[in-house]
């Protein structure tokens, strides 16, 4: 029941993340909204490594190094995708990638999924057209670029999910301080190669100072679900994110969603439940 319920806390987390961070990128480049973000978090995840202190292997560590980089190249698609300003439709996209990665990982491993995780697969592709969609592909529907960067994102995160994943419960907090090391290396490197100013207005740094802090707790809490549970259960249930991120955009930035989206948002939840048994 524990990996359960930090999987639904985290889920809860990188949501409210998301949304944060797709605020800040609406006023800066994503990649400095994420590299400032994931610096701010840095303490946070001091204290985390002190309160739940571990012996990692060097397996561990490289887990965390390799999770840290694709972790940080999804959240860059992801908040340039956010900042487009069709939040409820990128989240469950992202989401429904996310959790479909993990089953398929389970694939090539002993863990196998099972039937119903299968069709939940299958459920998923088809959730990812009706939300992408508008009313007969009207003017509403989600723009190409969008989806597309919202998928890419969604494999990004379904392959850190698998990453973290592979660490053992002895680890304690190490492998998030080593994802976070090699991400806060990978913005940086591509900041300096594209040119991009980390510099961030105040109220830009309040919105990436807050999707920092919660990304960080929500590391922690699936790195401490993933290292007690089945990982295509515990990554099903920490890819229900987009509901936190969609209830904020739907409450904060008053967007509207089409009778098809909201039928596409019905088929993605049947997905992570079916991927989830």
């Amino acid at each position: 029941m524990l990996p359960i319920v930090l999987a639904a806390v985290s889920a809860i987390a990188f949501g409210a993340a998301d949304f944060s961070g797709g605020k800040a990128s609406r006023r800066a480049d994503p990649i400095a909204v994420t590299v400032v973000s994931q610096l701010l978090s840095v303490p946070l995840l001091v204290v985390l490594v002190l309160l739940v202190p571990g012996t990692p292997t060097t397996g561990d560590i490289v887990w965390g190094l390799a999770a840290g980089v694709a972790g940080a190249a999804g959240v860059m698609l992801l908040y340039r995708a956010l900042a487009g300003g069709m939040m409820a439709v990128v989240a469950p996209i992202t989401a429904i990638t996310a959790a479909v990665v993990p089953i398929i990982a389970g694939l090539f491993t002993a863990t196998f999924p099972g039937g119903p995780a299968l069709t939940g697969a299958g459920l998923a592709v088809l959730a990812i057209a009706l939300v992408s969609l508008g009313e007969g592909g009207g003017r509403r529907a989600a723009p190409t670029r969008l989806v597309g960067l919202a998928l890419a994102a969604g494999a990004l995160f379904g392959v850190f999910f698998v990453l973290l994943g592979q660490a053992d419960e002895s680890a304690g907090m190490w492998p998030v301080a080593a994802l976070r090391v090699s991400s806060i290396a990978f913005g940086l490197a591509l900041a300096a190669g594209t040119g991009v100013r980390l510099r961030l207005g105040r109220r830009v740094l309040v919105w990436a100072a807050v999707a920092g802090l919660l990304d960080g707790a929500a590391n922690a809490l699936f790195l401490g679900a993933a290292s007690r549970g089945h990982l295509s259960i515990i990554a099903a249930i920490a890819a229900l994110y987009p509901a936190s991120t969609v209830l904020l955009a739907l409450a904060v930035d008053r967007e509207r969603l089409r009778p098809v989206q909201v039928a596409g948002l019905g088929f993605a939840a049947g997905a992570l439940v079916l991927a989830s048994i």
